[in-house]
């Protein structure tokens, strides 16, 4: 463990790099309960106290709704008390698309230095380690679906820019250097880039980065979309990545996938188990089956969710799993025979308006319940499971998510007190507020937010 002279020292050093790179501030992010990256910042000069004592953020950020109202109900609802934000420099990272500024994600501890119980990137370390004692390691990756416009009011439409056919190359060609400098900004900042293309809806393309450890892959989505974000402004263009951007059409998800090794083997091929999983695979994707209903208060926490998964638009709307189905909540990709690290699953039900460390965290807490209880999967679906019949539909509302996440045991103890009451006070002021709203409405409220 390095002394306080020696952490004093390392930091000082990333300050000089950062100030011969021109870097004169960073931004210090934490995700909210309602999925909204906050920031504070401080010039490079003051990073060595930032790293040593942190930056003050009051824990009533917990309780704030995407529209920046706040609830109340839970024990960080008040304006009392403060907290620390502290970056993790191991992730510092200088901005290729803002120039003059870094970023890091940040911890957050409380004044005497005690990590606080509602810190959601904390929470994904711990279901992490927790995975780590039974000699699990997970690899994660998002994807990234966000929808460009220019208009003020953003309202997508076949004139729009990139109108052209889904995933075609006329959209491709229309943004081409757009869609370069978004490519060049990720490999600047250290971001492996596998894939960036058109996506289905007008104006929409996605973009898949290299799977990472879970906490890691939770940061990448948080720089990936605010080096979109900031590359679009630069262009003149507006970036939603709002689970729907116009009511009816197909919406943003930022899906899941996960592989789970162990003794560096890749856990979800070369087994005895469906489609070749091992036994220890299928029991992990069989616990995050089972509590996806309850899941999706986390992974799809906003309203304008449900007016994404909707049946027949590859959003997951079903309960159900199946081998490159992407009609299923959670799809199996078993890879080619030579590429062992290609098999894994994608959990497709998930969007952007989530905070992507309760996603992973929660996502490894449901499928160790799974390994504890042995759990098997049912059958797979192997098509549409909206015409094959008798399956189960995921929840078709924010309120029945959250009914499933109350309930949830094995979130409630992964979690803990404090960040799960925070949850369920976020959820349930958002569920109130748009109690009865028409689709188009809650499209209008949450288009901009995330």
């Amino acid at each position: 463990m390095s002394t306080a002279r020696e952490e004093r020292g390392r930091v000082a050093k990333e300050a000089d790099r950062l100030t011969a790179q021109g870097v004169s501030g960073v931004a210090l992010t934490m995700v909210d309960t309602a999925g909204i990256t906050r920031v504070k910042t401080v010039p490079v000069t003051a990073l060595s106290d930032a790293a040593r004592w942190g930056v003050a953020m009051p824990p009533v950020f917990d309780l704030f709704l995407a529209d920046d109202s706040v609830t109340s109900g839970a024990p960080s609802g008040t304006p009392e008390g403060d907290l620390r934000l502290l970056p993790d420099l191991d992730r510092l990272t200088p901005l290729a698309a803002q120039p003059g500024w870094a970023w890091a994600p940040a911890d957050r501890h409380d004044q005497r230095g005690t990590e606080y119980p509602g810190c959601q990137r904390l929470f994904a370390r711990r279901m992490t380690e927790r995975a780590a004692e039974r000699g699990l390691a997970l690899r994660m990756g998002f994807e990234t679906e966000w929808v460009v416009g220019r208009d003020a009011d953003f309202s997508p439409s076949p004139s729009g820019p990139a109108a052209g056919p889904a995933f075609g190359m006329a959209r491709f060609v229309e943004l081409s250097d757009y869609l370069r400098d978004v490519l060049d900004a990720l490999v600047a900042q250290g971001v492996t880039v596998q894939q960036l293309h058109p996506e289905y809806a007008p104006g929409q393309f996605e973009v898949s980065v290299a799977p990472a450890d879970p906490v890691g892959a939770a940061d990448l989505a948080v720089l990936v979309r605010e080096t979109v974000r900031a590359v679009s402004a630069r262009h003149g263009l507006t970036a939603s990545f709002a689970p729907v951007v116009e009511a009816g059409t197909v919406g943003n998800g930022r899906h899941l996938h996960l592989s789970l090794w162990q003794d560096g083997r890749n856990l979800c091929r070369d087994g005895d188990g469906p489609h070749g999983m091992t036994a220890v695979c299928e029991a992990f994707l069989a616990g995050v089956l089972g509590e996806l209903p309850a899941l999706l208060a986390l992974g799809a926490p906003s309203a304008a969710s449900y007016l994404r998964l909707e049946p027949s638009r590859w959003a997951g709307a079903f309960q159900c799993w199946g081998p490159e189905n992407r009609e299923a909540a959670i799809r199996f990709v078993a890879g080619a025979p030579d590429a062992v690290w290609a098999a894994n699953a994608e959990i497709k039900s998930f969007d952007a308006a989530a905070n992507p460390y309760l996603v992973v965290g929660a996502v490894i807490a449901a499928g160790l319940a799974g390994i504890d209880a042995a759990a098997t999967l049912p059958p797979p679906v192997v098509d549409d499971p909206a015409q094959v019949g008798g399956q189960t539909r995921l929840p078709g509302s924010l309120a029945e998510a959250l009914a499933h996440f109350e309930r949830s045991v094995v979130l409630r103890e992964a979690l803990g007190e404090t960040l799960f009451g925070a949850v369920v006070a976020v959820r349930r002021a958002e569920a109130a507020r748009f109690e009865g709203a028409t689709p188009q409405s809650v499209v209008a409220a949450t288009r901009l937010r995330y």
